[in-house]
C-alpha cells in the first residue's frame, strides 16, 4: 500500500515552494528565450507554454496534454553536459536509470529497474518520434544508441504511451529530439576533460537557405566523440556519434530528414562480488572480468513529410530504415559466452490529421514494419555447471508488424478536453533455428516455427482547466508488448515453447499541473497492474507468467527564489510489488510471495537542484542532490541495498558572445555507493559508483 502521509507531502510540494516571498515573478520558458550574449541566459525553469511534440507528433503546449509529460530542454542538456544520458534523465520524476559499466545501463520508468527482455521491451526509445530499434529486437542498453550531446530536448512519458505508439511503450517512452537548423546559421564546438583520461568533444553547425518563392532549406550537421579510460581496471569506453538533418518547408509542405550513426567500443567491467563489495577499497576499482567487452554500431534514417491537403486536413508520412549490430561478452552469465546479434528493418509511419469544428481533432494512423534479425551465442571457455562449452543458440527471425490506430480529441467546453484512442497491433515472427534442436545443458533450442500476436490498447483521458493556477487530468490506458524474440526463442530447460504471451499493463493516473505565483508544478497519482510479466530469476531461469502491481505518486516543481536563485525538484514515492506466489524453478531456492517488493525497486527517488544566476546572467551555478532509496536486491526480499545520496556541483560562465567555460564536480563528498546492486547465483553483486571527479570544458559559438 502507498504511504499516503508521504504522498500528501509530495502533493504539497508546489504549495510549500510558492510560500517564499521571492516566488512572485512569472518565469520565461526555455522555448521563449535563447542563450546569447552575457546577460541573456534563461532561467532553468519550465512553464505550461513549454512546447512538446511526443504525444501526437504535433507541437502542443504542455498545459494541454491529457496525461503526464516531462521535458529536458536542449539548453538544459547543454548545461548538464552528461557523460551518459542517465545523468540528465534521472532529473525527472519516476525515472531511475542505473548506470553500469561504460555505456551499459538498466532503465526504470514508473517501474522497477528491469533487465533482460523485460528491460529491453518495456520502454520505447525514440528519435524524433521514430523508434530507434525494431519492437521485438530491443536493446536493454538502448541509450547507448541515442545522440543527446547536440539536442533539441528530451521528452519522457511515464506509463503506457498513447494510441500513436505500440509495443515497448508499456512502462514509458523517451523521445530524443534532434536540434533543428538555426533560422540563419550557427556553429558550436565544445570539449571537456575529466579524470581517468576522460575526453569528450561535440560540435554542430547549421545553415538555412531561402530558395525561390517561400521555400526554405535548412541543414545541420552534428557529431560527438568520447574517450573514457574508466575508473575501474580494464573499463575503457570509446563512442562516436554523428547526425545530418535536412529541413524543407513551403506553405503546404514540410519535411524533416535525419541520418544518424553511432559506434560503441567498450572494455566492460563486471560486477564486484561479496557483501558490500562496492565499499571495499580492495575491490571497488577492480574488474573481475578484464576480458569482457561490448562492440556495437547503429545507423538509422528517417524522413517525416507533412502535406496540407486542405485547411483542415494534413497527411503525415514517415518512412524509415535502420541497421544494428552488436557483439559482446556476457560477463554476467556463467561460462561468459559471446553473443552476436544484428537486425535490419524498415517501415512506414502514416497518419491523416483532420481538424473539425469547435476544436475537435481526429488522427487516423497506420504503421507497418518489417525486420530481419539474427542471434548467436557461443561459449568458447570450458563448461561451467550446466552452461556447456560450445554453441548455445543460432537463429534468425523475420518479423512483420501492422498497426492501425485512431486518436481523437474532443473539446467538450473551452476548459475541458476529452481524448480517446485505440490501437490494434498485429505481430508475426517467422523463426528459423540453425542449431541442433533439443536441450543443450541449460539451453533449449526449439524447432523452427511461426508465432503471431494481436494486441489492442485503448486509452481515454479527460483534462480540465479549473483556473490559471491548476489544470487537472485523469487517464485510463492499457499498454502491451508482444514478447521479445529472445523471450520466445532463447529458451532454457523447464520452459515450454510458445508459453510467452503479450504483456499487458492496465493503468490509471490522476494528476494536476499549473503555475501559481511563479511556481510551475506537476504532480500525479498512479496505479498499474501488469500480467504475463516475463523475467529472469536470480538463478538465470526465465519466468513467463508473472504478475505485478505498481502504485505511487510523482511530483515536479520549478520556481525562482529571488536574488538570482531558483529551485527545481522531482520526487517519487512508489511501491512495485509481486501479485503472485511462485517457486521459480525446481532447482531454485528463491521464492516469490504475493505482496513482496519487486527486486531493484526503490520506493523513493528524488532530485533537487538549487541554482544561482550571477553577473547579470553571464554565469550560472547549481548544486544537485541525487537520492536513491533502499531496495531489495532479490525477489525473495532477503538481501537489501541501503540506497545513497550523491551531490554534484555545476558551473557555466559566458566570457564573451563566442566563448563559454563550464565545469562540474561529481560526487562532491566522495561517497561510496553502488550504481547497481544485484543478487544472483547466491552472491551479492555490485557496479560501484565513481569517486569524486572534476570535469572542465569550454564552448566556442559562432
Amino acid at each position: 500500500m502507498i504511504d499516503f502521509r508521504f504522498a500528501a507531502g509530495l502533493l504539497a510540494i508546489p504549495l510549500l515552494a510558492s510560500a517564499g516571498p521571492a516566488a512572485a515573478q512569472q518565469p520565461e520558458t526555455p522555448e521563449t528565450v535563447t542563450t546569447g550574449e552575457a546577460g541573456e541566459q534563461p532561467p532553468r525553469v519550465w512553464g505550461l507554454d513549454q512546447i512538446t511534440v511526443t504525444t501526437t507528433g504535433l507541437g502542443t503546449p504542455r498545459a494541454t496534454h491529457t496525461g503526464n509529460i516531462a521535458k529536458i530542454s536542449g539548453d538544459d542538456v547543454d548545461f548538464i553536459a552528461p557523460v551518459q544520458p542517465a545523468e540528465a534523465l534521472n532529473r525527472l520524476p519516476g525515472v531511475g536509470i542505473q548506470q553500469g559499466s561504460g555505456a551499459e545501463h538498466l532503465t526504470a520508468i514508473r517501474s522497477p529497474v528491469l533487465s533482460g527482455g523485460a528491460g529491453a521491451g518495456s520502454f520505447l526509445y525514440l528519435e524524433d518520434g521514430v523508434p530507434m530499434r525494431a519492437a521485438g529486437f530491443a536493446n536493454v542498453n538502448a541509450l547507448m544508441e541515442a545522440m543527446d550531446e547536440v539536442s533539441g530536448g528530451i521528452e519522457v512519458v511515464r506509463g503506457p504511451g498513447g494510441a500513436r505508439y505500440g509495443s515497448n511503450a508499456e512502462h514509458g517512452l523517451i523521445n530524443f529530439l534532434s536540434r533543428p537548423p538555426a533560422p540563419d546559421s550557427d556553429a558550436e564546438l565544445s570539449a571537456w576533460a575529466g579524470p581517468h583520461d576522460l575526453f569528450k568533444i561535440a560540435g554542430t553547425a547549421s545553415k538555412t537557405l531561402r530558395g525561390e518563392g517561400l521555400a526554405t532549406h535548412g541543414f545541420r550537421g552534428s557529431f560527438s566523440t568520447l574517450h573514457d579510460g574508466g575508473f575501474r581496471a580494464s573499463s575503457g569506453l570509446d563512442q562516436q556519434k554523428a547526425r545530418l538533418r535536412y529541413d524543407f518547408e513551403t506553405p503546404e509542405t514540410r519535411m524533416q530528414a535525419t541520418l544518424t550513426a553511432v559506434n560503441v567500443n567498450q572494455e566492460t567491467a563486471g560486477f564486484v562480488v561479496g557483501p558490500d563489495a562496492y565499499k571495499n577499497p580492495a575491490l571497488y576499482k577492480t574488474n573481475p572480468d578484464p576480458d569482457a567487452y561490448r562492440d556495437a554500431w547503429a545507423v538509422r534514417a528517417a524522413v517525416r513529410i507533412e502535406r496540407d491537403l486542405a485547411d483542415d486536413l494534413m497527411l503525415v508520412l514517415t518512412p524509415y530504415a535502420r541497421k544494428n549490430d552488436m557483439n559482446f561478452l556476457m560477463h554476467f552469465m556463467p561460462g561468459t559466452p559471446v553473443e552476436e546479434n544484428a537486425h535490419w528493418s524498415g517501415g512506414l509511419l502514416s497518419s491523416l490529421v483532420k481538424d473539425l469544428d469547435d476544436g475537435h481533432r481526429l488522427i487516423f494512423g497506420f504503421d507497418s514494419e518489417y525486420t530481419d534479425g539474427t542471434l548467436t551465442e557461443f561459449q568458447e571457455g570450458p563448461t561451467v555447471g550446466i552452461s556447456p562449452q560450445g554453441l548455445h543458440y543460432d537463429y534468425t527471425v523475420k518479423a512483420l508488424v501492422l498497426a492501425p490506430y485512431l486518436h481523437s480529441e474532443w473539446r467538450l467546453s473551452p476548459a475541458t478536453l476529452f481524448t480517446a484512442g485505440v490501437r490494434f497491433e498485429y505481430t508475426r515472427y517467422d523463426y528459423t533455428n540453425h542449431a541442433p534442436n533439443g536441450t543443450f545443458g541449460r539451453f533449449l533450442r526449439i524447432p523452427s516455427r511461426v508465432d503471431e500476436f494481436a494486441d489492442v490498447t485503448p486509452k481515454f483521458g479527460v483534462l480540465h482547466k479549473f483556473n490559471d493556477a491548476i489544470t487537472g487530468y485523469v487517464n485510463i490506458a492499457r499498454g502491451s508488448r508482444a514478447p521479445q524474440t529472445t523471450d520466445l526463442y532463447r529458451l532454457q530447460q523447464f520452459q515450454v515453447p510458445g508459453e510467452a504471451k503479450s504483456e499487458e499493463l492496465d493503468s490509471i493516473e490522476i494528476g494536476a499541473r499549473g503555475e501559481w505565483m511563479g511556481v510551475s508544478y506537476e504532480t500525479n497519482l498512479f496505479y498499474m497492474e501488469k500480467s504475463n510479466f516475463y523475467f529472469r530469476d536470480a538463478n538465470g531461469f526465465n519466468v513467463s507468467d508473472g504478475k505485478t502491481d505498481h502504485a505511487g505518486i510523482e511530483a515536479e516543481i520549478a520556481a525562482p527564489l529571488g536574488a538570482g536563485f531558483d529551485i527545481a525538484a522531482a520526487a517519487t514515492y512508489a511501491r512495485h510489488t509481486y501479485a503472485f506466489d511462485n517457486f521459480i524453478s525446481p532447482t531454485s531456492t528463491e521464492t516469490i510471495r504475493d505482496g513482496d517488493d519487486v527486486d531493484t525497486a526503490p520506493r523513493t527517488l528524488a532530485n533537487v537542484r538549487l541554482g544561482y544566476v550571477f553577473n547579470e546572467g553571464a554565469g550560472r551555478a547549481e548544486i544537485e542532490w541525487v537520492h536513491m532509496g533502499a531496495y531489495w536486491m532479490d525477489a525473495a526480499n532477503t538481501a537489501k541495498y541501503d540506497g545513497h545520496d550523491i551531490f554534484n556541483i555545476r558551473l557555466d560562465y559566458t566570457l564573451t558572445e563566442h566563448l563559454a567555460l563550464f565545469g562540474k564536480v561529481t560526487n562532491v563528498f566522495d561517497t561510496r555507493y553502488a550504481d547497481r546492486a544485484d543478487f544472483a547465483f547466491g552472491n551479492e553483486r555490485y557496479f560501484p559508483g565513481e569517486d569524486r571527479g572534476l570535469i572542465l570544458g569550454a564552448s566556442l559559438r559562432f
